[in-house]
């Protein structure tokens, strides 16, 4: 029909908690043409389930398609993929990264394709697997103004909020100010729920009710449950949260500064891997807010 935009073929790389329901987003709006995973069968697996293709690379999958999605791990992840895709890529496609990953890691990668015609969107989301499950992810971009316009309609699949910061790497720096937000929430939200417990409060009357207070957040609805139950799935991963929080400290030291949350969060996060914690949900930090209440020997 006229004026209805092209679809654009999408491809998607990185398949793990948070990048499996943002595909299976994409298939449900028609764009989704074909997945990468570093681990075969879990691509494999997604493409019996959607009827999508499943590359044997990057750069296979980055000739199909016209926009690439990553949500890889790491900055490392990031450039190897990237250095994986330029050769193939066509001129005008767009990568889009979803990944957590530094400022100058977006700017090289945006520099990198560029060289080859193409253009890279940073674009961290937010919103927990159960954003990426429902569509519902907040998506903060960079990179220029026309690619993001014309990525909009694939993004919108994935997140309803969706803002262009500015240049390449200013999304990764709104996802930076995230971090450092979710460390001070969810520390708070330990906090009060272990001192809740202290005082022999009934915990599931409470959060029902605090949840319609001046202190609720997101963290505080979604994750005070894992602390009344003792229980930490992975959600979002604290050896993952710690890597983002390492990014924000040496952003911040580009600027002679020094984060007071973000130290504490990180000295917590290291206690809790070397308790052999790193792969639960963040708001394990719950473990070491019980022990303040902990009765001492006099």
């Amino acid at each position: 029909m006229p004026g209805l935009a092209p679809i654009m073929r999408t491809g998607f790389i990185g398949l793990g908690a948070m990048g499996l329901p943002m595909a299976r987003n994409l298939h449900r709006s028609g764009l989704l043409a074909g997945v990468w995973n570093r681990t075969p069968a879990r691509s494999q697996a997604l493409a019996a389930e959607l009827g999508c293709e499943t590359a044997e690379s990057p750069a296979a999958l980055a000739g199909r398609c016209e926009i690439l999605i990553l949500c890889v791990s790491a900055d490392a992840d990031v450039q190897e993929v990237v250095d994986a895709l330029a050769p193939a890529l066509a001129a005008g496609s767009i990568v889009i990264d979803c990944s957590t990953a530094s400022a100058a890691t977006a700017r090289r990668a945006a520099a990198r394709l560029a060289q080859q015609g193409s253009q890279f969107l940073d674009c961290p989301v937010s919103g927990g697997v159960e954003g990426a499950r429902s569509g519902t992810l907040a998506i903060m971009c960079g990179g220029d103004q026309d690619a993001f316009e014309r990525a909009r309609p694939v993004l919108a699949a994935l997140g309803t909020t969706i803002t262009h910061f500015g240049a390449s790497g200013a999304g990764q720096a709104a996802k930076a100010a995230n971090q450092i937000m979710c460390a001070g929430v969810i520390r708070a939200v330990a906090e009060a729920m272990a001192f809740a417990r202290a005082q022999g409060l009934p915990l599931g009357p409470l959060v029902e009710t605090l949840s319609g207070g001046a202190g609720s957040s997101w963290y505080f609805v979604h994750r005070a449950p894992f602390m009344i139950r003792g229980e930490y799935p992975a959600g979002f991963r604290v050896r993952l949260h710690e890597k983002d929080l390492r990014i924000c400290r040496e952003m911040a030291a580009e600027s002679g500064a020094v984060l007071p949350t973000v130290e504490a969060m990180l000295a917590e996060y290291a206690e809790l891997a070397a308790r052999g914690y790193g792969d639960e949900d963040i708001s394990a930090v719950h473990r070491l807010k019980t022990a303040l209440f902990t009765p001492r020997d006099p």
